[in-house]
């Protein structure tokens, strides 16, 4: 039977049915099909998931889809979802499940925090009974993971059976294919996913009990690989978990099978999990400093990755910020945030720009035919008022008014291909590169002035062979010669300030940088494989003049500035030159005046990209996790593993206490920012798009 439904993809109400059960709502996705709140003809309430339509054609998927199915069907228990009806051969397979309401154990940890006392023991012992009665049905479940637990008020309910297989069915494992969740497989699995034992869930659940906990994996690492790493060969990190429960968890994740003890062994232990969580020593916050500025330089990981194709439009969506939040877990339509999952102290009526509402504005035109097929970066700064300036692939530098999303005004012939270097004085400095020039590669760079008020161009200088090399400080604008051999500092006017060398002695080969409003450059040896640090030096706003300030280990990556000293992110791997996700180890405070170094150890090496907000470095990862650390003493406020993947650099609201990032598809997510929660977050916006490098979010007082 057919999926008889209007639904479009958003929360709500679906109006369609499928197999006599009337949809209410779509509940989620994964990989394999989406789930929907439905309501059979007596009004009992039933989950289905419904086969995605491409994989309705792949016999692999079909059979699978029949094996979960069977495997539901075999497991009976008090601690899982029991099958109510199902059609494996239908044109959209699916299958319905009672239904379970309450969160998953994932949402649980993210809103409340890790469990304690009497959850976690219901929790730890409803766990070892499900397993025990998947296991008497001769069932592996293989991807035992908090979101495949939901915290029912009577119990945790054990769902998801999709890549579970019987002990007695061998078909369907093929080799070299990892099935699960790398943070919560056992070490078998990676090694031997075709040998898989009871034994391997009870690795699983000894991970998950861990996370509920502490609210971390025993097991983090920066990829999945180096996570498949750790499982196999390093020891669990069970920081914070309490006994008794440390010592349980230390025997389910022994990397021996044998040696892990069997469910009805864990069932006696866990029994001896107390009811009341253990006294904790309340621990002395310091708050973050407020004097904090960012630094005007692109994020350096930004800087190491290659050009990748843009989207034929760039969408900028703005939206309110209410006063008050609904409660809800639930996604959103495009363009519409859900209700909070936990309310803001202190929320007051939303201040919004003059003339401000929710718009929607595409910037995209049409050059020779086709726009240029590269960028390096897309999106927007802001300006004075409700002024933005945008640029990206397929449009030229445009002035929008915030508030409206009413364009302004449009400069150049030539799409950009990075942001503006800033806005200052009534100027916008962009970039421009030779007419018919697809990136700007070794091609003579000019850096523009333009009125911000009219667009007119003020005066136009060169900028060297790169774009994205102009940084605003203090007295004017810091570009490159365009033979790269001179850092040139311009005045509003255009007039040229002073020049400088833009190498160092003993063979250094120098980048230029603005911390705080002040000029420096980071100076290396040209022979890198032999680089055992990097030199930081001061440039005089006035003349130029250059001095050594401190020696810095390499790789170390600029932040910005807090508390009026410089502050640099040094890697865990001094040969660290991932492109994607590096893991830190300590955070460096440089006094700009005395070159005085301090080494602040950062808690549990968080890994992503680094950004300095307001006094907290906020790690942001590619899989979506976010790690905040107070800069001045490199302690970890929290960390929340997000399900939206590819997030924007961070921007931080005071009045609401809450971070909002966004994605490549238009996702934007809000987080409490003191404690990671996440208050809501919106779906994809409805825009045809390629990928795209970057996505970023800006506040205009309280609208985004």
């Amino acid at each position: 039977m057919p999926l008889n439904t209007g639904e479009s993809g958003a929360t709500g109400s679906t109006g369609g049915s499928i197999g006599g059960y009337t949809l209410v709502e779509r509940l989620g996705s994964g990989g394999m099909g989406v789930v929907y709140l439905a309501r059979s003809a007596s009004g009992r309430q039933v989950a289905v998931k419904v086969v995605h339509a491409q994989h309705a054609l792949d016999e692999e998927f079909r059979a699978r889809f029949r094996q979960e199915i069977a495997v539901v069907r075999r497991v009976s228990g008090a601690f899982t979802a029991p099958v109510v009806d199902a059609d494996p051969d239908a044109d959209q397979p699916w299958m319905a499940t009672l239904y379970v309401p309450g969160p998953t154990l994932a949402e649980a940890v993210n809103r409340q925090g890790p469990l304690g006392g009497r959850e976690l023991r219901t929790l730890a012992l409803g766990l070892v009974e499900a397993l025990r009665d998947i296991h008497q049905a001769g069932v592996v479940h293989r991807d035992l993971k908090p979101s495949n637990v939901l915290i029912a008020e009577d119990g945790p309910r054990v769902i998801d059976f999709g890549i579970s297989r019987a002990a007695d069915n061998q078909a369907l494992t093929v080799t070299g294919r990892l099935i699960g969740t790398p943070p919560f497989m056992s070490p078998e699995q990676f090694a031997s996913p075709k040998d898989v034992t009871p034994a391997s869930d009870v690795f699983s659940l000894g991970s998950l009990l861990v996370y509920a906990a502490t609210g971390t994996r025993p097991f983090d690492g920066a990829s999945p690989y180096m996570t498949g790493y750790q499982v196999m060969h390093e020891a669990p990190t069970l920081d914070g978990v309490p006994e008794p429960l440390r010592a349980i968890a230390t025997r389910c994740l022994d990397k021996d099978p044998t040696a892990r003890p069997t469910p009805t062994e864990l069932h006696a232990l866990l029994q001896t999990l107390p009811d009341v969580s253990p006294p904790v020593a309340p621990e002395a916050a310091t708050p973050p400093e407020p004097t904090t500025t960012t630094t005007t330089s692109p994020p350096p990981a930004r800087r190491r990755r290659t050009l990748i194709a843009l989207a034929t439009a760039l969408a900028v969506t703005a939206l309110a910020v209410t006063a008050s939040h609904m409660l809800s877990s639930h996604t959103a339509a495009p363009g519409t945030p859900t209700a909070s999952t936990s309310s803001t102290s202190g929320s007051r009526t939303a201040v919004l720009p003059a003339r401000w509402r929710p718009w929607q504005s595409s910037l995209t035109r049409t050059f020779n035919g086709a726009p240029p097929l590269y960028a390096s970066q897309s999106g927007c700064v802001a300006g004075t008022g409700t002024a933005m300036y945008c640029t990206g692939r397929g449009f030229t530098v445009t002035k929008l008014d915030a508030a409206t999303g009413r364009v302004l005004w449009r400069y150049g012939t030539n799409p950009q291909q990075v942001l503006p270097a800033g806005v200052r004085d009534g100027l916008v400095y962009v970039y421009q590169m030779p007419a018919g020039a697809l990136y700007a590669d070794k091609q003579p760079v000019q850096l523009v002035a333009l009125d911000a008020n009219t667009g007119k161009q003020r005066w136009s200088r060169p900028n060297g062979q790169y774009l994205d090399q102009a940084y605003l400080f203090s007295r004017g604008i810091l570009t490159t010669s365009t033979n790269q051999t001179q850092y040139v500092a311009y005045g509003t006017s255009g007039g040229q300030l002073w020049r400088t060398s833009a190498s160092a002695p003993a063979g250094r080969s120098c980048s230029p940088l603005v911390l705080g409003t002040a000029p420096y450059v980071l100076c290396t040896p040209d022979d890198n494989a032999g680089t055992v640090s990097v030199t930081l030096f001061s440039l005089a706003a006035s003349d130029g003049t250059r001095r050594a300030l401190a020696t810095l280990p390499p790789i170390s990556e600029s932040l910005g500035t807090v508390g009026g000293q410089l502050l640099f992110a040094v890697p865990a791997a001094q040969n660290d030159t991932a492109v994607w996700d590096t893991t830190y180890q300590a955070l460096l405070r440089v006094n700009p005046n005395t070159g005085a170094m301090e080494r602040i150890p950062l808690t549990g090496n968080p890994t992503g990209t680094p950004a300095l907000v307001d006094g907290v470095v906020y790690f942001v990862r590619q899989d979506g996790t976010v790690t905040a650390v107070t800069a001045p003493h490199g302690k970890r406020l929290w960390q929340h593993a997000t399900e939206i993947e590819d997030l924007s650099a961070p921007t931080v609201s005071t009045s609401y206490g809450t971070v909002y990032l966004a994605n490549r598809f238009g996702r934007l997510l809000a987080l409490n920012s003191t404690t990671g929660a996440e208050r809501w977050h919106t779906s994809a916006l409805k825009v045809e798009r390629d990928s795209t490098e970057d996505a970023h979010v800006l506040l205009l007082k309280d609208a985004i």
